[in-house]
């Protein structure tokens, strides 16, 4: 993918349309921005989005790849990222959101790992975490 300033929107064949008008993903120059990803599994066409599952494992491990496929579709990997964004829907759920993360990028990261906020919100019914990532190429 270029480096040139042009605003590109970067959308992997794996990830279901928005529900919305925006974009998976925006690259432009050496910067990307990740939208906020739930845990669906691949898109299939013609099927409804499909969570990766009902606990916080299953979806947050499935969030984080399709984090890493906006990423990749980018051009960027996790090394890039400089800020995380993690909106949960439960506060009980964070010193387990926090093994799965830490577990996650030891496997993951070569670097240091980004910043990260973690905030507490409402997402649609059956879905417990959604992460937005920001990364800088190059």
């Amino acid at each position: 993918m270029s480096q040139s300033n042009e605003k590109v929107a970067v959308t992997p064949a794996t990830h279901p349309a928005p529900p919305a008008r925006f974009s998976q993903g925006v690259r432009k120059g050496n910067i990307l921005q990740v939208a906020g990803q739930v845990g669906f599994l691949p898109a299939v066409e013609g099927q409804p989005p499909t969570p990766a599952g009902p606990d916080l494992r299953a979806q947050t491990l499935q969030t984080l790849e399709n984090v890493r496929s906006v990423l990749e579709a980018g051009g960027a990997t996790w090394d890039d990222v400089l800020m995380l964004r993690v909106y949960l829907t439960d506060t009980g759920h964070f010193t387990e959101l926090n093994e799965i993360y830490d577990a996650y990028f030891d496997e993951h990261l070569k670097e240091v790992p980004p910043a990260r906020t973690t905030v507490y919100v409402g997402l649609p019914a059956g879905l417990l975490v959604e992460i937005d990532a920001l990364a800088v190429l190059g």
